[in-house]
């Protein structure tokens, strides 16, 4: 399987992936950008092995907190937890990321990333949610959840910039030939909620030889079918070097194609 590359920009990373073993958990974050007073404090158990034989951090224990910790508004302990049997992926380990996002200028968000143990394939099951602070109920209140495998190259994006800017778009495989992406946009609503706007399958192909991540490579489809760009207007390009963007089947190709690419 082609191993699509993600492009992702954060503007505050404040935990890292692969903690050594015996690591503290990550500092408090200080959220007075969203609620003066309140911060993520974060637990750890500790060291344990994984499902594929390695040392992974304790279970991660998250906490939206104005007084240390004692009083969680809410805890973050479910952002994994499925339908079904429980399972050792069904806890956090890892927090990839922790930071404060702005749909608007005038508007922020808090969006955290954690992620299960190691399969004994590598495989992780990630999730991000995003959460607003309501002043009425003096709590933090999930705005957008999503869940995804990571080995097949699944990306969750909060956009930060641009004719999309404060979306939240996903690249999900599909299950059936030909193997591509479901893409799907999430806007903010009336309600202050994420809804999905527009879903549907890529042009973007495994093993098509395209580096870019699917959400670049379809953007300027996903972009043409919200009515925000079309053909004869610049290209949307990604935050990396693009010397060569054309558009190839609809798709947006930054290097040449190999020879089986369609065109």
């Amino acid at each position: 399987m082609q191993v699509r590359l993600a492009t992702r920009h954060w503007l505050l990373v404040l935990a890292s992936l692969a903690l050594p073993a015996a690591a503290s958990p990550p500092p408090p974050i200080d959220l007075s950008g969203l609620a003066p007073g309140w911060r993520l404090v974060a637990t750890q158990g500790a060291d344990e092995e994984d499902p594929g034989g390695n040392t992974a951090p304790g279970k991660l224990h998250l906490c939206l907190t104005r007084d240390g910790g004692r009083t969680c508004r809410p805890a973050l302990d479910d952002l994994l937890i499925r339908s079904g049997q429980p399972s050792a992926f069904d806890e956090a380990h890892y927090l990839e990321a922790a930071r404060i996002v702005r749909p608007r200028a005038d508007q922020a968000l808090l969006w955290v990333q954690v992620a299960s143990v190691h399969g004994g394939n590598g495989d992780q099951w990630v999730g991000r949610m995003a959460l607003s602070y309501d002043r009425a109920t003096d709590r933090f209140v999930p705005v957008f959840r999503q869940q995804t495998g990571r080995n097949n190259n699944q990306e969750v994006r909060f956009i930060e910039q641009g004719p999309l800017r404060g979306a939240i778009v996903s690249a999900v495989p599909t299950s059936d030939a030909p193997f591509g992406y479901w893409i799907t946009v999430n806007r903010m609503n009336a309600g202050g909620r994420y809804a999905q706007v527009l879903h549907y399958r890529s042009g973007t192909r495994y093993g098509d030889g395209n580096q870019l991540a699917a959400i670049d490579s379809e953007m300027p489809k996903t972009l043409r079918r919200l009515k925000l760009w079309q053909p004869g207007q610049p290209l949307p390009l990604p935050d990396r070097a693009c010397p060569k963007p054309r558009l190839i089947a609809q798709v947006l190709w930054c290097t040449d194609p190999p020879a089986s690419a369609p065109r």
